[in-house]
């Protein structure tokens, strides 16, 4: 934010906090606290700390104590994002950029720099790129979908089933994203642990980042050439076919915004529902009970544990006020996701169930909303629902306290969830399923007659979110109930 002569916290009178710079209290020029360091590693703590002692929007530090704001309530948040004509995504107008207080050597750079891609563009720029991706994205098959996820989720409970132990970090919601975004984008052959390992390098920022950068980049591009030279039915194609007309460039760089922010998010979020599982007695009674479904149950770890805590950034085009702070145009502020999901004014009390509530901020909102956010719950819903059905006795291994987590000022990732269960047997997985196996609905049945499809096929069972649990198998010559035949016929048997 712009340094003034006076208090960025709205008062000029400093005395009654801790002294500047002060390390025990984690504070730094001007008494302001950190987003980093020793205090933030509790930033759910920290958060509130914020919220009690400056309101809805607080001034804080990032990295190298640059100064930035940090969005805390609700509707502050939707505020800001509702408001392209107020504040953009598009760092260029940065005081602290231009000013070199955050230099290009700032740690948090990679996530602010600006790129030419739609998260970050303006006007009609932005809609010419966000409806290419919108468009693409209109074109993935929700049964194909369905299909691809619970593929892969036997695929990936195979390799561990006879062990009765597993990592579900590393095993299981670590790869089941990627192996299905790989399969939308039309690369499925490009699928393996160093993809894997490069994404999550990359998203962690580690010393090896740029290569791990490279490596995804030189896959998406190749993609992408294959694609310009042949297209398909998949995502990267109709990216390329769309009218706005996407130079190579810009389609390997909304690539790649798609499969990171898809990957890390899904990610994030399997982890997060499956520990909620099986940490909370109550939340998988009610999954067990039917009270609950698995979608309602993603629901609500969206609001308590949302796969990205934070959004760096948005910044202020012109003077104005927000949360009844100062805000100078060219300030930064952080799109606070989870401690706007905990804004007392929405949630006063955090232990209510939001069963149907989808008001929270997981996914951002405004122009910028993510437009991505089916694909995520959809895995999380196919893969959690497959994956307990398929070792319905797993459970967690270690005392939940013993579960450890490292987090940044983007998100809190859950380090290992180890299982136990009872082995099972590797199941029988279909080959990759393709558009052509999308059955289609005969015109002329309606339900009341005998199920046009032919003999079941050996596959995984995938129930609908909400369908009720299905009847017992019918032995040779048993007639199936419409609503049976319905089901059979959705799931494409």
């Amino acid at each position: 934010m712009t340094p003034e002569p006076h208090s960025l916290t709205g008062t000029d009178d400093l005395t009654s906090g801790p002294p500047p710079s002060c390390p025990a209290h984690g504070t730094g020029p001007g008494g302001l606290r950190r987003l980093y360091g020793p205090e933030a590693q509790d930033l759910a703590a920290l958060y509130e700390k914020l919220r009690a002692e400056h309101g809805a929007v607080a001034p804080v530090l990032l990295h190298n104590d640059v100064p930035f704001w940090m969005v805390l309530g609700h509707g502050e948040n939707l505020h800001m994002v509702s408001n392209p004509s107020v504040y953009t995504r598009d760092s260029r107008i940065w005081t602290a950029l231009l000013d070199g207080t955050a230099g290009a050597d700032h740690p948090l750079m990679p996530h602010i720099a600006w790129q030419p891609i739609c998260s970050m563009a303006e006007g009609d720029e932005h809609q010419r790129l966000r409806a290419a991706v919108m468009g693409a994205m209109s074109t993935i098959n929700s049964r194909d979908l369905r299909r691809h996820i619970g593929h892969w989720t036997q695929e990936l409970v195979n390799q561990f089933s006879l062990r009765g132990t597993a990592d579900l970090v590393s095993q299981f919601a670590e790869h089941l994203p990627m192996a299905v975004l790989c399969e939308i984008l039309g690369m499925p052959e490009e699928y393996d642990d160093r993809l894997v390992q490069s994404a999550r390098d990359l998203l962690k920022g580690t010393e090896t980042a740029i290569a791990s950068n490279e490596y995804v980049m030189s896959v998406l591009m190749r993609l992408t050439v294959r694609r310009r030279a042949a297209l398909a039915e998949d995502f990267t194609s109709h990216l390329i076919n769309h009218p706005a007309g996407l130079t190579d460039e810009e389609v390997g760089q909304h690539l790649r915004l798609v499969l990171l922010a898809a990957y890390e998010a899904t990610a994030n979020l399997l982890a997060n529902v499956l520990r909620v599982v099986f940490t909370d007695p109550g939340f998988r009674a009610q999954l067990n009970g039917g009270q609950m479904t698995v979608p309602q149950a993603v629901e609500q770890s969206l609001w308590d544990e949302p796969p990205f805590s934070s959004v760096l950034g948005y910044f202020a085009k012109q003077d104005t006020e927000l949360g009844g702070q100062r805000i100078r145009k060219g300030d930064g502020l952080l799109l606070g996701i989870a401690p706007g999901n905990v804004d007392p004014q929405v949630r006063p009390d955090l232990k209510a169930n939001m069963k149907g509530n989808r008001s929270h901020l997981a996914f951002g909102g405004g122009p910028h909303e993510c437009p991505g956010q089916e694909i995520g719950r959809a895995i999380a819903d196919v893969g959690v629902d497959a994956l307990l059905k398929r070792l319905p006795d797993v459970q967690l291994a270690v005392p939940e306290d013993d579960l450890k987590w490292t987090a940044s000022i983007s998100s809190r990732h859950l380090v290992e969830l180890p299982v136990v269960f009872a082995p099972v047997s590797p199941q029988d997985v279909m080959d990759r399923p393709g558009v052509s196996e999308v059955p289609r609905p005969r015109p002329d049945w309606d339900g009341s007659g005998p199920s046009p499809e032919a003999a079941p096929v050996p596959r995984p069972t995938l129930d609908l979110p909400e369908a009720p649990a299905p009847a017992p198998a019918t032995g040779p010559g048993q007639r199936l109930g419409a609503w049976q035949r319905l089901v059979r016929w959705w799931r494409g048997y």
